[in-house]
């Protein structure tokens, strides 16, 4: 990832080992990471049998949490693209009985929200 998306706040595809590494500590046996993106510090991971964000937090990034949605408890989802004048496309998550969003997160114009949407409609459904 270039350090000019990442400032700019665009998604980029990593490896499923770096995402493997970044999470080791909470993944459970025999969980495969199916895909993962980066958003500046944070990522965005889809496994076999999750959704999880990692928000990293504070100047040293020490201080990690951890969102985990089963797939099952998600209700549906939006991704808005971005336009011509508008610079952010966004992906919102609802998981059910919640009336907001549980997840909302912003994306660069690049193409990462049309794989983060094929891959939630994949197991959404």
């Amino acid at each position: 990832m270039s350090l000019l998306n990442g400032l700019l706040g665009n998604a980029s595809t990593i490896s499923k080992e770096e995402a493997k590494k970044e999470l080791q500590t909470i993944l459970i046996d025999n969980e495969e990471v199916n895909a993962a993106f980066k958003l500046i510090r944070d990522l965005i991971v889809f496994t076999d049998k999750r959704f999880i964000m990692v928000d990293k937090q504070g100047i040293s990034g020490k201080k990690i949490d951890f969102h985990s949605i089963p797939y099952k408890s998600i209700s549906h989802f939006s991704v808005e693209t971005a336009g011509t004048f508008d610079l952010d496309a966004e992906l919102k998550i609802w998981i059910s009985g919640a009336q907001l969003p549980a997840v909302s997160k912003k994306f660069g114009k690049d193409k990462s929200i049309y794989d983060v949407q094929k891959i939630l409609a994949a197991v959404c459904i």
